[in-house]
């Protein structure tokens, strides 16, 4: 098959425009998918993506009715689609404003960082199980949490296991809240979390546990749980709920979750900048 005939004219400059053009696109289609990983705009797009392919099938089939009837579905997605992701525009809104939409994921960190953060994670979490304090400790990924974050006492320390101890001291005004973690910092304690959709994860389980499971709902979060009752440990990720956990399993499971958010090592001059 013969190449278009204007690839041939095309100079050295509008091969590097076309390119540019590329990239930024391609650029931008990473950066929304970033956005809307680990939330539930994923399904949605989903079930788009199965309605437009029944679409072009009942047509080829020549199913009048069922194509007419896709065919009005679709228009009614289009007055649809942005009030069902208004959370995510709004998300990448805000991102924009802020010169955050191009930046890096707040989250990477090197191999050495994240590997300190979890320890001291765990050191906290033993030591708050230990002594059966009540506490729930939410780690960022790639979904931003600012929303979460805004509801508690901004913070923005270095995490440390003594401060998170500290934190969830009884009859404290931090304690019935949730600590918030970006990267290797504190971002917020006290935070609210939405609490689970779902019926309910068991009689045996109360807020902190439907509210670890909320998270984990609605974004692509790691949350840690201490028992108030029985001191053990929980963690919940993707809706589910994984429970009594020792340290050596917990330790385990935070590092296969969060070493995927590395910083890339191809900007090795980035990684001084978090």
């Amino acid at each position: 098959m013969p190449l278009p005939a204007f690839l041939f004219t095309m100079t050295w400059v509008d091969w590097l425009i076309s390119l540019v053009d590329i990239a930024l696109v391609a650029y931008l289609f990473y950066r929304f998918f970033l956005l809307i990983r680990g939330t539930r705009a994923v399904p949605i797009l989903s079930g788009i993506l199965v309605l437009v392919v029944f679409t072009s099938v009942s047509g080829w089939l020549r199913l009048d009715t069922i194509h007419w009837l896709l065919r009005q579905a679709q228009l009614a997605l289009i007055v649809a689609l942005p009030i069902v992701f208004q959370p995510e525009l709004r998300r990448a809104l805000e991102q924009l404003g802020r010169g955050r939409f191009f930046a890096r994921p707040l989250f990477a960190l090197p191999q050495q960082d994240v590997a300190r953060m979890i320890e001291e994670v765990v050191r906290a979490v033993e030591q708050l199980s230990r002594n059966k304090v009540g506490a729930i400790i939410v780690i960022e990924r790639e979904t931003g949490l600012n929303e979460i974050i805004e509801t508690g006492i901004i913070i923005d320390g270095i995490v440390s296991a003594p401060f998170l101890v500290n934190v969830f001291i009884p009859n404290t005004p931090l304690h019935d809240g949730a600590v918030i973690i970006r990267g290797n910092r504190v971002m917020a304690a006290g935070a609210f979390l939405p609490l689970t959709e779902e019926a309910g994860p068991g009689p045996e389980l109360g807020s902190r546990h439907r509210a670890a499971l909320g998270i984990s709902e609605h974004s692509d979060a790691v949350a840690v749980v201490v028992s108030e009752e029985t001191g053990r440990v929980s963690l919940a990720h993707g809706g589910k709920l994984i429970r009594n956990l020792d340290d050596a399993t917990l330790k385990e499971l935070l590092t296969s979750l969060l070493a995927a958010d590395e910083a890339p090592a191809l900007l090795p001059w980035m990684r001084g900048s978090s």
